[in-house]
């Protein structure tokens, strides 16, 4: 079946897509409707043209996770959400760059979007084997 198709029988569960996507999609949403906080957050750790590749970087993420979540176009859909962590993870989330009073939280953080760039990997493999 073609790589748009998304009654394809080789799909991941549904389940598993759209709880996947809808957490990435709302969490794109949060980017853009606070889009000046995110900016400012991202000038803080050292991003050069916040202003520019915040609201890039959501989009990137809100396409790839309504892609995932419909199935239409999977691997640029997965690849889309997968640029984005290895983006943003090492930059965003710095933990061995913080003092030990936001080490916690940063590596949280950190490890929670490696989760998640291991699950967009897996979806990519999984669009690329149909």
């Amino acid at each position: 079946m073609s790589d748009t198709d998304s009654t394809d029988e080789n799909a991941p569960s549904t389940l598993g897509r759209v709880l996947f996507a809808g957490g990435l999609a709302i969490l794109a949403v949060r980017n853009l409707t606070n889009l000046d906080g995110r900016v400012a957050y991202a000038e803080a750790k050292g991003v050069p043209a916040a202003d520019k590749l915040v609201p890039v970087s959501s989009g990137l993420l809100l396409g790839g996770s309504l892609g995932i979540g419909l199935w239409k176009l999977p691997k640029l859909a997965a690849g889309s959400v997968a640029a984005f962590f290895i983006g943003v993870t090492p930059v965003m989330h710095d933990f061995w760059a913080v003092d030990s009073e936001s080490r916690g939280e940063e590596l949280t953080s950190f490890l929670q979007n490696l989760t998640l760039l291991g699950a967009a990997i897996a979806f990519f493999k999984q669009a690329s084997q149909n």
